[in-house]
Parts: C-alpha cells; sequence; structure tokens
C-alpha cells in the first residue's frame, strides 16, 4: 500500500451533521455477540488475509459473529456518510489521518476500555505492549481524547538505500555529511537521490521532516494554525526549503524525475541507478521483486541539521470504533484479541510491515526503519494537518521547487500567499 493520501473534506461536511448524536454505550458480555467491520483493505491483499484469519479464530474461541465487508480505499469516502445517516459498521480501519477526520468531529470512541483490557493469553495489557508516544501524536478529539484508534501497522518515511553497496557503507549522520555523500556520488557518475516527480505528498515528506530537523517539533502546526500567514516568515522555514533547493541545484537527484511517472525512478533506483529513495516503508514490499538477489534493504532517517531534533515520522494504521456503534463491546473485545502475538505478528511476517509492538521483530527490510522508531521521539506526518491544505497549498508550490521552477523563496512567499487565500476560503 502506498501512503495513505489525506481525505477529509467531504468527509467533515458528511460528520457535522452527525455531531449531535448520541453515543452508543458499550456493554458488558465476555462472549457471544456480533459486530459489523468495514475493512480498508481488499479480500485479496495480504492484510486482509491476516485480519481474516484472526477473526476466523476470533469467532471460533468466543461464538462471536464477526460481518465483514472487505471495501478497499473507498471506505474514507464511505464512513462519513453512514456516520451521519447513523448506518456506520460496528468497526473501520484505516490510517490515523483517515480517520482523525471522525475523532476530531466527536464521531469515534473513547477506546480506552481497548488499552486498559488484558491480551488474552499474554497476561499483558494492551497499554503495556503498545508504545504510548504512538498514541499520544494523535491529535485529541472534543473530549480531550487520543485513544481513538488502535494501531496494527506502523508507516515511516526514510532515505531507503542498498546496504550492501560499498559506497553507502557508512551513511551519514548529519546533513553536511549527506551533502558530502551526493557529491562523491555526482563525481562517480551515480546519482544520489531517486524521485518520481509527479508525486507532490511522497516528496514533500522530506521537507516535513526538515521542518522538524530545523526549526522544532510542531512546525507545520504552528504554520497551519497562523491563519495570518506569518509562521511561513520564520527564519527557520526558509532554511529547510533551502536544503530542498540544494539537491535540485547540486544536480543531485536523478535525471529525467522532473517529467517522471511512479513508478519509473523507483523502479531505477531498485535497479541500482541512484543511491537513495526518498519515500515510505511500503517501498520495500512494492521493490520486493525488482532488487537484484545481493541487495540488502537500508533505511537512513533525513539527517539531521544543526538544530539537532531527531523526530521520526509516523502513520498508525489501526481500527477505530464509531461513536454510535450499535455493537461497540464485541468490536473492542476482537482489537485486544487481535493484538495478539500470533495474530499482529503476521502483519510483520506476512504483510512485510512493522506492528507497534516492539517485541515483534519487523521484517528484515524494514529492521532500520523499526529501530529508528523505537529508539526516537515520534510525530504524525504533516503534524496531524487533515483536510485538503497540503493540495490547496503545500504541494503546488512544493513540486515546482522540487522541479526546480523556483527557489527557496518563490517557494516560501507562494505557499504563503497560498495559505492566506485558503483561510479566506475556509473562512
Amino acid at each position: 500500500m502506498r501512503g495513505p493520501k489525506i481525505v477529509a473534506a467531504g468527509v467533515a461536511a458528511a460528520l457535522a451533521l452527525a455531531a449531535c448524536g448520541g453515543s452508543g454505550q458499550a456493554g458488558t458480555e465476555s462472549k457471544g455477540g456480533e459486530f459489523t467491520y468495514w475493512s480498508m483493505w481488499r479480500a485479496d491483499e495480504p492484510q486482509a488475509k491476516v485480519i481474516k484469519a484472526a477473526i476466523d479464530r476470533f469467532q471460533a474461541e468466543t461464538g462471536t459473529k464477526v460481518t465483514v465487508e472487505w471495501q478497499g480505499r473507498d471506505v474514507r469516502q464511505k464512513i462519513g456518510p453512514a456516520i451521519a445517516a447513523n448506518k456506520a459498521p460496528d468497526l473501520w480501519d484505516q490510517g490515523a489521518d483517515v480517520v482523525a477526520t471522525t475523532a476530531l468531529a466527536g464521531q469515534a470512541a473513547d477506546l480506552s476500555k481497548v488499552y486498559d483490557a488484558e491480551i488474552p493469553g499474554e497476561g499483558k495489557k494492551v497499554s503495556e505492549v503498545i508504545d504510548a508516544k504512538y498514541v499520544d501524536a494523535l491529535p485529541k478529539d472534543p473530549e480531550g481524547n487520543s485513544r481513538w484508534l488502535v494501531p496494527y501497522e506502523l508507516i515511516s518515511t526514510a532515505l531507503f538505500y542498498n546496504a550492501a553497496d560499498p559506497a553507502l557503507a557508512t551513511p551519514p549522520a548529519t546533513w553536511a555529511e549527506f551533502i558530502e555523500l551526493c557529491e562523491t556520488l555526482k563525481g562517480a557518475g551515480k546519482a544520489c537521490l531517486a524521485s518520481d516527480g509527479e508525486l507532490g505528498w511522497e516528496n514533500f515528506l522530506t521537507l516535513d521532516t526538515l521542518l522538524v530537523r530545523d526549526n522544532g517539533p510542531g512546525t507545520l502546526r504552528k504554520i497551519y494554525d497562523d491563519k495570518s500567514g506569518a509562521g511561513w516568515d520564520a527564519p527557520g522555514v526558509l532554511e529547510s526549503a533551502k536544503r530542498m533547493e540544494q539537491l535540485v541545484k547540486g544536480g543531485h537527484v536523478i535525471s529525467g524525475y522532473d517529467a517522471s511517472k511512479y513508478p519509473a525512478q523507483q523502479t531505477n533506483w531498485a535497479k541500482g541507478k541512484a543511491a537513495f529513495l526518498m519515500n515510505g516503508s511500503w517501498v520495500a514490499s512494492e521493490v520486493a521483486t525488482l532488487v537484484g538477489p545481493d541487495w540488502k534493504m537500508g533505511a537512513l532517517p533525513v539527517p539531521v541539521t544543526k538544530g539537532g531534533n531527531t523526530e521520526t515520522n509516523v502513520i498508525l494504521m489501526g481500527f477505530s470504533v464509531p461513536k454510535r456503534a450499535k455493537n461497540p463491546e464485541p468490536a473492542m473485545r476482537f482489537l485486544a484479541y487481535f493484538l495478539k502475538k500470533e495474530n499482529l505478528g503476521k502483519i510483520a511476517t506476512e504483510t512485510k510491515n512493522i506492528t507497534p509492538r516492539a517485541d515483534i521483530p519487523a521484517p528484515a527490510e524494514l529492521a532500520g526503519v523499526q529501530k529508528t522508531l523505537t529508539e526516537n521521539p515520534v510525530r504524525s506526518i504533516l503534524d496531524n494537518v487533515t483536510g485538503d491544505y497540503g493540495d490547496k497549498v503545500l504541494y503546488p508550490a512544493f513540486l515546482e521547487l522540487w522541479h526546480g521552477k523556483i527557489g527557496a523563496e518563490q517557494f516560501v512567499a507562494k505557499a504563503k500567499e497560498a495559505h492566506i487565500q485558503y483561510w479566506k476560503t475556509a473562512s
């Protein structure tokens, strides 16, 4: 799965209609019952197969009936109207950036009961196996709660590379070292970075991280929240943009990237025509059949700058229960059940992704990403800025910068202008 794009405008409008509705109350039964579940996965996808197998075991062991609809990515468009019409499922899943739309509208149930529950057969509570920092990175709903999602998969961004390449044997620790390595590679006739130029969201994620590296946590959120546009004038914002410009003007991005369509340059990177690919951890599975037998996947966090900040981007993929769910209790019991190692472990072994349990080793290709997530503070990608702000403000100006059509100063000016217009329209 590619990184989930934030979809919220239509969903938010629908949810506004439901905001005054009451909430369903969880029952007290420990077995039996039934619930409905809408999944973001298609039935033929690896995640669906893992979840289905767990559901089958859960039904057999507890006598609970689970009715599943494998909605695929369309669930993000359907959930808002369904909640507004009081026809939503008892359980659904998506990326936290999408689920946040329902939570911020006050339409996601508090799942503290799940976090306080014991994982069957393990003698540990859910809260003991999922690091609180992941949940704490989520935005709070109107009641001040961030426990509206139970994650089962973590996605993060990094600079991916072939760790078996002798030229990359010593990964750079700082931005200055990274640029120095890019210069060395350029001298040897090899591109430092691969990028499919059409991808606004994916390519912006590096600047998203640099804004934190140079300016501290919450920078993009501060920019977004200041409707005057003054946040764009912070000196460190321009400094981060200049780092992206440095890559473009330095000739460190693979030739032809600015006119490429996904996955052309990602494929070129997998074939060794560029050293690094800036992207998300979904890349490992996407290129699995393209890389050579001697390839060893490495993942380098966006190198630290003089700001020294090491926060790591993360998107939580997980389950949510609508506030007005008709059968919340059995749905919540399933969540604690699914987090058992024997169930959740298959997200690592069969879907080749990282789980929120540090005691479940990531697939070898993503061991570096898991290490980075475990050892560093985390932040939600785009600082939980949801809605269409990216498409209307961030990505159009950024792609002009990334394609070499404008410089860093012009990017900041254009983004600020679009920001001001965005809030004028929104008000």
